[in-house]
């Protein structure tokens, strides 16, 4: 991972939790039937039409940068490493794996042509008759 993806990771993460603090300062639907009981100027902090456009329009802002870091994280989540990054890696890449058909190298040269012994038959099963199932019955 490198420094730009770390990066964007981070700022991906900040923008997620600012989008749900933005979400919870707004208020509800339900929150204007309050101001007939007197809490209607609680919303006068952000200026005389209230928060609902600061907080709008802020929340669009972030899901719009939500939404980017979201692409741009797919992006760089889909590209292959350029190179290894430990020491393990590199020897595993520049030793090709060994071939099938070598034998080991403890073992003599000769015996990677050798076969395995053959295995007895599994009996044959008997049916209710007595006949073999295997071969089929006359009729």
């Amino acid at each position: 991972m490198g420094w730009f993806h770390t990066a964007t990771l981070v700022f991906h993460v900040l923008v997620a939790a600012a989008i749900v603090g933005l979400v919870l300062l707004q208020r509800g639907r339900g929150a204007d039937a309050g101001a007939g009981f007197g809490a209607g100027a609680s919303g006068t902090v952000f200026g005389a039409r209230g928060s609902a456009s600061f907080l709008s329009r802020a929340t669009a802002m972030l899901a719009t940068l939500f939404i980017a870091t979201s692409l741009t994280l797919t992006y760089l989540g889909s590209r292959p490493d350029e190179a290894p990054t430990s020491v393990i890696d590199r020897l595993e890449r520049s030793q090709p794996a060994p071939r099938a058909t070598e034998p080991p190298a403890n073992e003599p040269a000769g015996s990677a042509e050798r076969t395995l012994p053959e295995l007895p038959a599994a009996p044959r099963e008997e049916g209710a008759n007595g006949a073999d199932e295997s071969q089929p019955t006359p009729r």
